[in-house]
């Protein structure tokens, strides 16, 4: 689907990424009794990051949550919750601190439904931001998402604009599974047109063409959704991209992305997580398998080196993926 699609006879508002997502909580938490946030700091203090604001004023301490500093008691807790019935949605301040309660998400969340023969739904939505950029060192930097996208049970997605910031968050509430949503935290301020209808969702597992080419395809993810669509934009006299954001990164709309590559015979992967296993791998991969024949050059990875995020900007902006870099893969293969 092509990203005008998504607003085409759609009334919209131009807001940025985080009021994108505060919109669709409070529409969520409008509409449904059984759907509330639980978290550090989301409630009085608005969130670490802002994104939940004044839901604690609208909507009270009973469906706007603080919690302890105890990551495992809370997702323990909404995982439980959500097996009896209700929809919490729970925000992990920091991707990096998901391993305190790897326990709970990876035995419990992610194999319970499976374990009881379908018979237990869980409707439990985890929210985190991941990502560097901010200067906040290796344990508030980590990008993390493959690690979720890779176990059975869960569905991971990460909105690289914010019109898929509100779709994707209403339908990870309305979902019946699991669902992670990663949030760069460096596109909390990047402005987008955004549906304001109160049923606009995006389905999971949906890839959004967000500029079309003929040359190249690029598929990124998050921030690099817009540092390739500036990419392309720099190449367009001699090269004609074509951008793909994933959107979902499990379920993978692969589809999309095999149908651009026999299109452009080339194909370049730009997601900000460590190269070896990631998600750079696995997209690649299909397109292999679905798309092999239709190549005219190798695929190109354009990531975060093997490494831990630095505390000092000038080495955390050479470690971080950019632009450059994506633009420096499609001349590689142009």
């Amino acid at each position: 689907m092509t990203a005008q699609a998504d607003l085409e006879q759609a009334q919209t508002e131009t807001m940025t990424v985080r009021e994108s997502i505060r919109l669709a909580l409070r529409e969520e938490l409008r509409r449904d009794e059984d759907v509330y946030i639980m978290g550090e700091d989301v409630g009085l203090f608005g969130g670490v990051l802002e994104v939940t604001g004044d839901l604690f004023e609208e909507f009270g301490e009973e469906r706007v949550r603080d919690t302890p500093i105890a990551e495992a008691g809370f997702v323990g807790a909404a995982t439980g919750a959500a097996a009896t019935g209700t929809r919490p949605v729970v925000e992990l301040m920091f991707s990096d601190f998901m391993g305190v309660s790897m326990e709970q998400i990876m035995n419990q969340m992610a194999k319970m439904r499976y374990m009881f023969g379908g018979k237990t739904e869980m409707p439990v939505t985890v929210r985190t931001t991941e990502g560097g950029g901010m200067g906040a060192a290796s344990q508030h930097s980590g990008t993390v998402h493959t690690w979720i996208a890779h176990f059975p049970g869960l569905k991971a997605v990460a909105p690289g604009t914010a019109t898929s910031a509100k779709g994707l968050t209403k339908a990870a509430i309305r979902s019946n599974d699991p669902v992670f949503i990663f949030e760069n935290k460096m596109i909390y301020e990047q402005e987008g047109e955004v549906p304001i209808d109160e049923d606009f969702t995006i389905p999971l597992g949906e890839a959004s063409i967000e500029r079309e080419g003929e040359d190249v395809t690029v598929v990124a993810t998050q921030r690099l959704v817009s540092e390739s669509l500036n990419a392309a934009e720099n190449l367009s006299s001699d090269v004609d991209v074509e951008v793909i954001d994933p959107r979902s990164l499990y379920p993978l709309d692969t589809d999309t992305i095999t149908k651009s590559v026999e299109k452009t015979g080339r194909l370049v992967v730009a997601d900000e997580s460590p190269l070896s296993y990631g998600v750079q791998a696995e997209i690649g991969m299909r397109a292999m398998e679905n798309a092999f024949f239709s190549l005219d050059a190798p695929i190109q990875r354009v990531g975060t080196p093997d490494t831990h995020m630095p505390f000092s900007p000038p080495l955390e902006q050479e470690v971080l993926p950019d632009g450059a870099d994506v633009q420096a893969a499609i001349k590689r293969i142009s």
